[in-house]
C-alpha cells in the first residue's frame, strides 16, 4: 500500500510540475453507504463535503486529489435487534480523470480514510474499527458549466474495517456510492 501511495503523490508532484491549469473546488452530497462482507446490513443514507483541485495535464487527463469528510455506516438488525452503526472517515482520494468528451469525465483512483468517529446508535464504538481504511473509487462527472459540476462515485472499500479482538476472522469493509455537485474556482 506504501507504494501505492508513493506512487499517487508522484503522479500529483508531476501533474503539479507540468500542468496546464490547476481549479480549486468545494463538493458535497449524498452517500447511500454499506458494510459489506461478513456485516449483512442496510444502506444508511448520510452526507460528504470537502475541497477539491483539479489539476489538468491534457485536453483529456487530469488529476483530482480530494479531502472530504464523509458519513458511512450500515443499518443492520437481526432477529428483533436493530443496530445503526455510523462511520465518519476523513477520505482522501487521488482520482485520474479522463475527458471522454468536452464536460463528461471518467474516473477513477484510490483512496485512504482516516476513522474520525464510530457510533452505535449513541455508544462510542470507535474501538471496533480499524483507524484506516483503504479503498477503489470509480466514477463519472459532469462539468454543468465552467464552475458548476456534478458526479457520481461508488467507493469499494478494499481492506477490513472491523477489529473485533474476540473475532479474528470477522470482516467488514466499506461500499458508498456517493453522488456529488460542486464548484470550482
Amino acid at each position: 500500500m506504501k507504494k501505492l501511495i508513493l506512487s499517487a503523490l508522484a503522479v500529483m508532484a508531476f501533474g503539479f510540475a507540468n500542468a496546464q491549469e490547476v481549479k480549486f473546488g468545494v463538493k458535497g452530497g449524498l452517500n447511500f453507504a454499506n458494510l459489506g462482507g461478513d456485516f449483512d446490513g442496510d444502506l444508511v443514507t448520510s452526507f460528504h463535503v470537502g475541497g477539491l483541485a483539479e489539476i489538468k495535464l491534457t485536453d483529456k487527463f487530469a488529476v483530482q486529489p480530494e479531502v472530504l469528510v464523509s458519513g458511512q455506516g450500515t443499518d443492520f438488525s437481526e432477529d428483533g435487534f436493530n443496530s445503526l452503526v455510523k462511520l465518519t472517515y476523513l477520505n482522501i482520494p487521488v482520482m485520474a480523470k479522463y475527458y471522454v468528451i468536452e464536460r463528461l469525465s471518467l474516473e477513477a483512483g484510490p483512496q485512504i480514510g482516516f476513522l474520525l468517529s464510530a457510533k452505535n446508535e449513541d455508544v462510542d464504538v470507535k474501538d471496533s474499527f480499524k483507524s484506516v481504511d483503504f479503498g477503489l473509487n470509480f466514477g463519472a462527472g459532469y462539468d454543468i458549466t465552467e464552475h458548476f459540476f456534478a458526479g457520481v462515485r461508488y467507493n469499494l472499500g478494499l481492506s477490513n474495517v472491523a477489529d473485533f479482538p474476540d473475532e479474528a476472522d470477522f470482516k467488514t469493509n466499506n461500499s458508498v456510492f456517493s453522488v456529488s455537485v460542486g464548484y470550482k474556482f
